[in-house]
């Protein structure tokens, strides 16, 4: 059987019980068929994953024990995913490969060209956190509220600087190696690009960098992807 792991809002400490909520004991016993005296892997992002012992089980609630941390906590690099949500499945795959992938923190953006005027922060975090259970990460990016761009804009901490994939340049692929280190943020424009206003304002911020994914413009979730495995490869921790 495949390692199960769970991701559990609950510190975890060797001999202090941890009370499952309703979906997880029926995640445990009515689909994974598990019962007391079991083991699993468990995580809460922060002390790293730990072995623990199914205690109690039923369909409503159930009780775990954690015996010891099984490895250590491995927090991602200091890069944020900004994104303009697109189609309700799409928009589900950039978030669950931004967790697989290591971004830190997950920002939906609501562009001029936005298709969507809402998300469901509370679903879109739930993959985030499933994401996490299985590619054996510790750490899950928190998923922000969908954010104007440009109040997000406005209210930039310049200390962070923003990697914009930029499809008006489509061209022969560019390196990232030479860039600096530190905290970034990678944006990702909607469907049918950013709109002229939006455009001119990114061109004209000194913490923007514009660069090209290559020579063929990609829909916004191979974007994100790709665009996370070059920063990754050059400036995280790939490199």
């Amino acid at each position: 059987m495949a390692k199960i792991r769970l991701y559990i809002d609950h510190p975890l400490a060797a001999g202090q019980p941890v009370q499952l909520e309703a979906a997880q004991a029926h995640y445990l016993s009515g689909v994974m068929r598990l019962r007391a005296g079991e083991r699993i892997a468990v995580f809460n992002g922060q002390q790293g994953e730990w072995s623990a012992i199914i205690g109690e089980i039923g369909k409503r609630g159930g009780v775990l024990e954690p015996v010891a941390q099984t490895a250590p906590q491995r927090d991602p690099p200091d890069l944020w995913l900004i994104f303009a949500p697109i189609k309700k499945a799409r928009t589900d795959f950039i978030v669950e490969k931004a967790a697989e992938m290591g971004a830190a923190r997950i920002v939906p953006t609501q562009t001029d060209f936005t298709n969507s005027e809402r998300i469901r922060q509370d679903r879109l975090q739930a993959h985030a956190v499933e994401a996490a259970e299985q590619c054996g990460g510790t750490y899950v990016p928190p998923v922000d509220g969908l954010v104007p761009l440009a109040r997000l804009l406005d209210n930039w901490d310049e200390s962070r600087r923003i990697l914009w994939c930029d499809e008006a340049l489509a061209g022969p692929a560019e390196t990232l190696a030479t860039l600096p280190r530190g905290p970034w943020a990678i944006l990702i424009g909607p469907e049918g690009g950013f709109s002229e206003a939006e455009r001119k304002r990114l061109i004209g911020l000194s913490f923007v960098t514009r660069i090209s994914l290559g020579p063929r413009i990609l829909r916004a979730d191979t974007a994100a992807v790709a665009s996370l495995a070059l920063w990754q490869a050059a400036l995280g921790d790939w490199a």
